[in-house]
């Protein structure tokens, strides 16, 4: 019995004393492969303010022109129709004829 509680005990502080050091461990970055990676995302995020293309290839925004113009031609976008935002839908209520009325004068 004394035992058994003598062992838990030991098992809660190796425990512990594992997740103290994962967390030393996740705090600071000693992999160079891993700091790389962070550095090439924080400067993937510089560069891409603003919604535009990081690095784009004149072949890229070619392409990019044509599908434009292709959702334009499909789904009546015009000149001066931002084909990149969410459309806003107008939705005008039906005039209907008052059912009261025509029983009225029968």
């Amino acid at each position: 019995m004394l035992t058994s509680s003598l062992f838990g005990g030991l098992r809660a502080a190796r425990t512990s004393v594992m997740v103290t050091r994962n967390l030393a461990a996740a705090q600071k970055v000693n992999d160079p492969i891993q700091q790389l990676f962070l550095d090439k995302i924080r400067e993937y995020k510089q560069k891409s303010a603003g919604g535009k293309l990081v690095d784009p290839s004149p072949a890229i925004e070619k392409e990019l022109k044509t599908e434009l113009e292709k959702l334009e031609r499909q789904f009546g976008g015009g000149k001066g129709v931002d084909m990149t935002s969410f459309p806003s839908f107008n939705f005008q209520e039906p005039t209907l004829d008052p059912i009261d009325e025509q029983v009225q004068k029968k």
